[in-house]
């Protein structure tokens, strides 16, 4: 219960955040928003009576139904929540104060920023906001490697030109596509960033005082490849070490004590599972 009561207090935050952006930087700005909700701001700019967060509630329903069957109830349950929590939270923001106009574009830098960080929690417990975010969802069944972020640009392109026509400015749509880039980017971060890790290769005629100094001060197992120079034709010990990002000054300290002259190579490495790192989740983005 506890952890379940935690999940769905990161997906408020992310909500609140994500209505936040919404009614401060994107609405009074004219900056067109992607999805379900930028849908619903182009309907409200033609027709003022309905409110932004009643049309996404209404629109989301048949996008719900479709996700139930196709991808489960806990994406239903977490996802109604955090949709119906982020609408009310537009309604509610845009009633209890009208936010000023401000530079379109740092409208859009910020804007996009912040919604990326809103829908990146949301994303990390496995719910949805609603709208296109199921449609990537569903797209992601599709197309497993390909990460959210990149996903949800699909759909959005397309609200984004509706919102162009709907203003009558070609700018709401172009600044709208900053926005949407920079949410992606955020989103990702948020999403897969927080998991980055290294790997190194090392190649030194010291590789077992090495490899045992590695396992013993950092904790961290290490694999031995064979290898062979191409141009010496002699037998190399390649050591592999996979690591946190905070632990590369340490281990480039223990390496450069036991052989200055190692060859010495790290690398970006995402999705690291393992005893040390993550595990695998069935329901994971």
């Amino acid at each position: 219960m506890k952890k379940v009561l935690k999940s769905y207090a990161v997906i408020a935050v992310g909500s609140i955040i994500y209505a936040l952006a919404f009614d401060w930087l994107f609405a009074p700005n004219q900056v067109a928003v992607g999805g379900i909700t930028g849908l619903a701001q182009v309907i409200n700019a033609l027709v003022p009576a309905l409110s932004v967060g009643g049309l996404t509630i209404l629109m989301n329903i048949p996008l719900f139904l479709l996700g139930w069957r196709l991808i489960g109830f806990h994406l239903l349950a977490t996802s109604l929540f955090s949709m119906a929590l982020s609408s009310v939270a537009i309604d509610a923001i845009a009633a209890a104060h009208a936010f000023a106009p401000v530079d379109p574009m740092l409208a859009a830098l910020c804007g996009g920023a912040l919604m990326g960080l809103g829908l990146g929690l949301v994303f990390s417990q496995g719910a949805t906001t609603g709208g296109t975010d199921i449609v990537a969802r569903l797209l992601k069944l599709k197309f497993p490697w390909l990460p959210m972020g990149k996903l949800m640009l699909i759909p959005d392109f397309v609200v984004l030109v509706l919102a162009a026509l709907a203003f009558g400015r070609v700018e709401s749509a172009l600044y709208g596509v900053v926005a949407l880039f920079l949410s992606t980017r955020v989103m990702d971060t948020v999403l897969y960033g927080l998991n980055t890790a290294k790997v190194a290769y090392i190649i030194s005629d010291n590789w077992r005082q090495i490899a045992a100094a590695l396992m013993e001060e950092q904790g961290r197992g290490v694999t031995i490849l064979r290898g062979q120079g191409a141009y010496t034709g002699a037998e190399k010990q390649v050591l592999m070490i996979a690591f946190r990002q905070k632990e590369i000054v340490q281990i480039k300290r223990i390496v450069h004590e036991l052989d200055a002259r190692a060859f010495f190579i790290a690398c970006d490495a995402h999705e690291v599972l393992g005893e040390g790192f993550g595990e695998y989740q069935k329901e994971e983005i």
